[in-house]
């Protein structure tokens, strides 16, 4: 059978039973927890590791926490709440901006901006993005960070390494914290962190260690972000999540997940990646996907080189 789109396609309703049951089992019995807690933002992946959730302990054995900080967008929470409705789960928000100032994430994060961009004060919102031109040439992963003026008005300029570190440094506050905040009602209810990370952000590197990769349990490490969106459909996710663009939700200017750092469409992405895994010759992954076989050649590059130094961050800590 040749190569297609179609071989990214999964047993929807066998695969939602055999996580839920697997939940069931880790959590009941060998975590000896009556619940979960799991942090929900509004996206694809945590709305559904929350209908995963509620098929596995039921409406009244889940804690939903809410982490929004003076960067999150609006939108998140009005989502995140008819969600809520839903699933008719208990939620509680938990503002992380004060906690967050206090570990000097702002002030720091932006002490590195201003390296580059001396104007760059709070009336302006930013962001880190990657080149778009990954399928023209092997291009490294080099970053650049983009502010924009109360006026609209953007700039553009790479990142010199010692900044970019900085920035990124500051900005794992976040995650770090709000994993700190999901233990705090887990250990609180003896509940068990269920995480939200699915293939692409694990294997990829793209979660923070101790931060957003920080759980008990994590039930679509294992799925393509294509086939988190195949579950979403058979969980009757609203479809105001389903159809909104990943994003970070990290930075202050609405930042996709694509140009901070997958660079492609995941269902480019996906399926380049699936093939790759199984040895499924370039020719073929270029007929599946409509991209010429060079380009394909560099989307693979890029999965590989993701791959291999981000591994670190999937390491246990080494034992002496």
């Amino acid at each position: 059978m040749a190569f297609s789109a179609d071989a990214l396609k999964i047993d929807v309703e066998k695969e939602v039973d055999r996580i839920v049951a697997r939940m069931r089992s880790e959590v009941g019995q060998n975590f000896k927890k009556r619940g979960g807690v799991v942090g929900v933002s509004g996206g694809i992946d945590s709305s559904v590791v929350l209908a995963l959730c509620v098929k596995a302990f039921g409406p009244g054995k889940v804690r939903v926490v809410l982490m929004p900080d003076q960067d999150s967008s609006p939108d998140n929470f009005i989502l995140t709440r008819k969600l809520i409705r839903q699933f008719g789960v208990e939620a509680v928000v938990e503002d992380m901006t004060p906690s967050l100032a206090g570990f000097g994430c702002y002030r720091r994060r932006d002490e590195a901006i201003r390296s580059v961009f001396p104007e760059y004060d709070m009336s302006y919102r930013a962001k880190i993005v990657l080149p778009e031109n990954m399928l023209e040439t092997h291009t490294l992963n080099v970053f650049y960070v983009t502010i924009i003026s109360p006026e609209g008005e953007e700039k553009t300029e790479r990142i010199p390494l010692n900044e970019y570190l900085k920035i990124v440094a500051a900005s794992n506050f976040k995650q770090r914290s709000r994993m700190s905040m999901l233990y705090y009602h887990a250990e609180s209810l003896n509940y068990a962190v269920i995480g939200t990370a699915n293939k692409n952000e694990h294997e990829m590197g793209f979660f923070v260690k101790y931060g957003d990769g920080g759980a008990d349990i994590k039930p679509i490490v294992h799925l393509f972000k294509t086939q988190v969106y195949q579950l979403a459909e058979f969980l009757e996710i609203p479809e105001e999540i389903s159809e909104r663009t990943p994003t970070s939700d990290t930075y202050s200017a609405e930042q996709t997940q694509q140009e901070f750092f997958f660079r492609l469409p995941f269902h480019l992405l996906d399926l380049v990646w699936y093939g790759w895994e199984q040895g499924v010759p370039v020719p073929e992954i270029a007929q599946a996907t409509g991209l010429e076989g060079q380009k394909v050649e560099f989307a693979i590059d890029d999965l590989k080189r993701k791959i291999k130094t981000t591994e670190y961050l999937r390491l246990p800590p080494v034992v002496l």
